[in-house]
């Protein structure tokens, strides 16, 4: 063996004596090894052979190799070189071992603008994006420097990075003054920089300024279209970039699905989707995920597991966003079985993940199953209870009514308690008729939300329920004395690729009438089989009578008529609100669903409901 290395030596040797870079090319960086250092340390490595190695390191991300090289070209004094030393930068920052870069940029005589572009771009592509506007200062200050397009746009892309508004804002004016500002790159960075910053009219007006764009530029605008919650306008941008042909890549998909989600817009989810298929990145782990979120969120789960079943390389993201879309279906059983099978398959699960499966035991009062869960984010994976998991506690804990038990938690958690957290009990405390929390909790949510009419609401129906008129009377003038305002109760449903929304008592759709005339027919059908309407869920000091036609006109009702009146028999019928669904609804769409034969898909604020045969998913607890 130790003669195959003297012959492997000597080869080496050979190799450079006579200063042949195309031999030198046939090299591994396996040969840059100890033994051949000292080989080097008898003889005089030719310049250009060296930086060929250090490019070849630098390519193939071998730190020990480079570090090799590093002393060689110390040793025989080519550090004074320029391009030499830019190259080991270049060499450092690719190995992410910005220490040494950043030392042989302090130890040059002299710099070049390749030398500072090389570090500023090795700290933002390394995520240091403090470092890189710190050195971008330095060079300002040390010039005279002829700036270019890709200083400025590294030093942009680390404006974003630090989300760095004011220094975006200069540089933009620097741009300007040195003649840059419509360039390709420069622009790109400036509109991404802003759109992060949530300028997003800034972005547009420089898009919409831009005499060339690429598609890292059309894909900026439609990513901060999105991160700005601009969901339609994304749709358009990409509608808009497909007419001037330009081509998709993985964020623009992953983007425009995110909005087609949060639109909770099936359709043209299902175009984009068509698009995914054709496209060489349809394997994508974060395209695959935003799928799942799309499907999960349109009510579409079985869908979302289809996807995330073909989908070969798993991640933690793809395995969280698939929990996540049971839990919130209220499929608990699935969501714990997956979690189950991710930590079989070598995956740990992280502090998302825990979100979801305790949000699943919210949704069908598995207490028990929820400490144990709790207590495991600690003891099992090392990891810390965050706010999100101290929410989902009280919220299981309020659900089951257990409501004194989830005030305890909450004087004793770690945190300031969040109006998500007070909602939670507050919403317990009228299940269960507690008023004297309710009142509590209702004075920590005026204080920390003084504008949510909502909070006013509940507190008011805590009273309703338990049929003290004088107090609800006072908190509803409390509620009209105050600023707050209430966010009025609405139902969507999408039909032919057009989307209408219902409120209750609606008179506006160009069709209310039929609706109306159809939705009493079937109430009657109805009826006819014994359904009677729950008006105990009306919280009004009235009549029955009266009670029973407030009820009756309810938007999710409205937007169930119509969406029966209009698809197709067998299609599903999916009916998104913006607040909780009613009791008398919620009994509604079960008795509905056993009539007509057809699956109703509810999403409301807080869960899915899918009503089959006559039955809920949620199982009665939601």
């Amino acid at each position: 063996m130790k003669g195959f290395r003297i012959q492997k030596l000597e080869k080496l040797y050979l190799k450079f004596r006579h200063r042949n870079l195309s031999l030198a090319a046939n090299l591994t960086i396996d040969e840059l090894t100890q033994e051949q250092v000292r080989v080097w340390d008898h003889n005089n490595i030719p310049i250009p052979t060296l930086q060929y190695l250090v490019q070849k390191c630098a390519r193939e991300r071998t730190i020990w190799g480079g570090k090799s090289c590093h002393a060689q070209i110390i040793r025989l004094g080519f550090l004074a070189d320029n391009l030499t030393s830019n190259m080991l930068i270049n060499m450092y920052t690719k190995c992410c071992d910005l220490g040494h870069a950043r030392k042989v940029f302090d130890e040059m005589p002299h710099r070049s603008l390749v030398s500072w572009n090389t570090l500023i771009g090795g700290y933002t592509q390394n995520g240091n994006a403090e470092e890189a506007l710190i050195l971008f200062k330095e060079m300002h200050r040390d010039g005279p420097y002829s700036f270019s397009e890709f200083t400025v746009s590294g030093v942009l892309c680390a404006c974003a990075a630090q989300l760095a508004l004011i220094e975006c804002k200069q540089l933009h004016a620097f741009a300007l003054k040195v003649s840059l500002e419509l360039n390709l790159y420069v622009s790109t960075a400036l509109l991404d920089v802003y759109a992060k910053c949530n300028f997003i009219k800034d972005a547009n007006w420089i898009f919409e300024s831009m005499q060339q764009r690429s598609d890292v530029t059309w894909t900026s605008m439609v990513v901060g279209y999105v991160k700005n919650e601009l969901y339609e306008e994304a749709l358009l941008l990409l509608r808009r970039s497909q007419r001037a042909g330009v081509e998709y890549n993985q964020f623009t998909v992953s983007s425009a699905l995110s909005a087609c989600a949060a639109l909770t817009s099936l359709i043209e989810g299902n175009q984009v989707h068509a698009v995914v298929c054709k496209s060489p990145f349809c394997a994508n782990i974060y395209v695959a995920s935003a799928l799942i979120d799309l499907y999960a969120k349109c009510g579409m789960i079985e869908d979302a597991h289809a996807v995330f079943s073909t989908t070969e390389e798993k991640n933690i993201v793809l395995w969280n966003s698939m929990v996540s879309g049971f839990a919130r279906h209220g499929r608990s059983l699935e969501a714990m079985v997956l979690f189950e099978k991710m930590q079989l398959s070598g995956l740990q699960p992280n502090e998302v993940t825990y979100v979801s499966v305790l949000s699943s035991c919210c949704h069908m009062g598995l207490v028990e199953r929820g400490r144990r869960y709790f207590d495991m984010i600690t003891k099992e994976h090392n990891l810390s209870n965050n706010i999100f998991h101290y929410s989902c506690m009280v919220d299981i804990l309020g659900r089951s009514g257990l409501v004194h038990e989830a005030k305890d938690l909450i004087d004793k958690m770690p945190f300031e308690a969040t109006p998500s957290m007070w909602g939670s009990l507050l919403a317990s405390c009228k299940v269960y008729g507690n008023v004297e929390l309710a009142e509590v909790a209702a004075k920590y949510l005026f204080e920390i939300e003084p504008n949510n009419a909502g909070n006013h609401v509940l507190l008011s129906n805590v009273y309703a329920s338990r049929r003290k008129w004088e107090d609800v009377a006072r908190a509803r003038t409390l509620l009209k004395e105050s600023d707050a305002k209430k966010v009025r109760g609405k139902s969507w449903i999408e039909i032919k690729d057009k989307v209408h929304t219902f409120m209750v008592g609606e008179r506006n759709h160009p069709r209310i009438a039929e609706i109306y005339r159809r939705l009493d027919d079937f109430l009657e059908e109805m009826n006819k089989q014994g359904y009677r309407g729950e008006n105990e869920h009306d919280l009004h000091d009235v009549e029955e009578s009266r009670k029973q036609e407030l009820l009756k006109h309810h938007s999710e009702k409205l937007a169930f008529t119509l969406g029966l009146m209009c698809l197709p028999p067998g299609v599903p019928i999916r009916i998104m609100k913006n607040l909780r669904i009613c009791g008398d609804c919620h009994s509604f769409m079960k008795m509905a669903s056993s009539i007509t034969g057809r699956i109703i898909i509810v999403r409301d604020n807080n869960r899915f409901h899918h009503f089959r045969n006559g039955f809920c998913s949620c199982g009665e607890f939601w």
